[in-house]
Parts: C-alpha cells; structure tokens; sequence
C-alpha cells in the first residue's frame, strides 16, 4: 500500500488520533510537546520542501526532539500525513452561503479548494476522495460543503455525487496548475521561452495538411493564451461547464 496517501494507516489508531481519543497506554517518559506542534512542523515542511521531505527524522528535528520519540505521538507517516490533511481541512477558509443562488454557494466552495490547493500543492499527491482522514476537520469541510446543495431539491446520494464531481475538477485543475509551475521551476525556462526555442522545428515539422484541425486550432489556442494551457482560463472554462452540468441536473430535477 502506498504510504503517502489519506486513508493509509491502521484505521483504528488514525481515528484514535483524529478525534483525540486515547490510544494503547504508553510506556516512556511524558511527552514534552503537544501532538499539534509535531503536525505543525510536519505542514511547514511539507510546504517548503514537499512530500518528499516529510520524513519522522526531519519533523523530529523541527520540534526539537529525539528522532525516535516522534513515534510515541504519531505511529507513522501514514497516520501523519492524516493529521497534516484534517488540520488544514480544520483552517479552511469557509465564506458565508447565505442568502447566496446554489451557483455562487458552489462558485465558492470550488474556490476556497482552489485557494487552499495553491497554497499547500502537495495535498494534490495526498488528499484521496475515495479515503479521506475521517477526522473533525474533514467532517467539519463536509458538512460546510454539503450545505451548499441546501434548496436544490436533489436526493441525499445525489447531493454528494455532485460535491464529490465538483471536487474532483478543483483537484485535477490544482494539480495540472502546480505542475505547469513545477515544469517552469525544473527547466528554468517559462512557458513562452519554451514556446520559442521549439518553435522553429514545429513549423518545419507540423505540416498543415497533415494535420489541419492541430495546426489551426492549436495555433489559435496558443495566440490566445499564451501556450498550450493557462491556469486562469483553464479554470474559467472548466468550473463555468462544472456548474453548467449540475444545473442541468438540478435544474432538470425542479422541473
């Protein structure tokens, strides 16, 4: 199993640590730190150095303890990187919905997803829809969430269905967007200078009759926005057909 996603660990435990419930008695000497400043440490690293420098050792030397003492307040990294998902979960950003059409309650519920994937990209590689931390933090986000269907008349599985579509556009547009940023970061190049250097072996290559439909299409596309893809205008246009499919579900129900 892959460690490195929500839902990894001993579900018990995990759950036991989500909620705050105790666990197995512990043998050792009291812990000097709370569980909350070890998550702490783990998120600032994560946003600095990404996944891949989350490990015990180096959130143990965040906090300023012994490598092995990290694994008397967190089991491992799979029950981590649960905690680490449900905390920020728990600080989500959550604008009013009232006396808001169900358009603009979703409208805001995608961008306040949006918001928190730009600023934590590596929730992208972690945060599965299919196991979520089922911690108070995730039920927290849910039932805000959840709320925004209130008034539009779909059934209960329905009402999720569409939460759980909405959200898998906001996920799949994050991670797109923070690997256009990390292409840029890895090749020191940004996107119209790559654009340039190849530009000279595409015109030489890509022969009009052969392919028409990529030559003009994609030439028109790449005038507009600048490449062959722009985050704002991907956005723009995907949540715009998000949200065009669930009228058409809602809207279709009402009548």
């Amino acid at each position: 199993m892959d460690a490195d996603r929500t839902g990894a660990g001993e579900p018990s435990r995990t759950l036991a640590l989500l909620w705050g419930e105790p666990t197995v008695p512990r043998k050792g000497p009291a812990r000097s730190v709370a569980v909350g400043k070890v998550v702490d440490a783990a998120l600032a690293i994560a946003d600095e150095h990404g996944l891949a420098g989350v490990t015990m050792r180096a959130v143990a030397e965040r906090v300023g303890i012994a490598p092995m003492s990290v694994y008397t307040y967190v089991p491992g990294k799979p029950e981590l990187l649960d905690l680490m998902v449900d905390a920020l979960y728990a600080g989500m950003r959550t604008p009013e919905l009232a006396e808001r059409s169900w358009r603009e309650r979703i409208t805001l519920i995608a961008e306040a997803n949006r918001d928190l994937l730009a600023r934590h990209p590596w929730l992208t590689e972690v945060a599965a829809l299919s196991r979520p931390p089922l911690g108070p933090g995730v039920m927290a986000k849910y039932e805000y969430e959840l709320s925004a269907f209130d008034g539009t008349g779909l059934a209960d599985v329905d009402v999720d269905a569409s939460l759980t579509y909405l959200l898998g556009f906001v996920q799949s547009h994050g991670r797109a967007a923070h690997d256009a940023v990390r292409a840029v970061t890895d090749t020191a190049m940004s996107d119209e200078g790559w654009w340039a250097a190849n530009q000279p072996i595409l015109v030489r290559a890509l022969d009009p009759e052969r392919f028409p439909r990529s030559v003009r299409i994609g030439g028109a596309a790449g005038e507009a926005q600048g490449g062959a893809w722009n985050a704002e205008r991907a956005w723009t246009f995907g949540l715009e057909r998000t949200l065009d499919a669930l009228a058409a579900l809602i809207e279709g129900r009402a009548s």
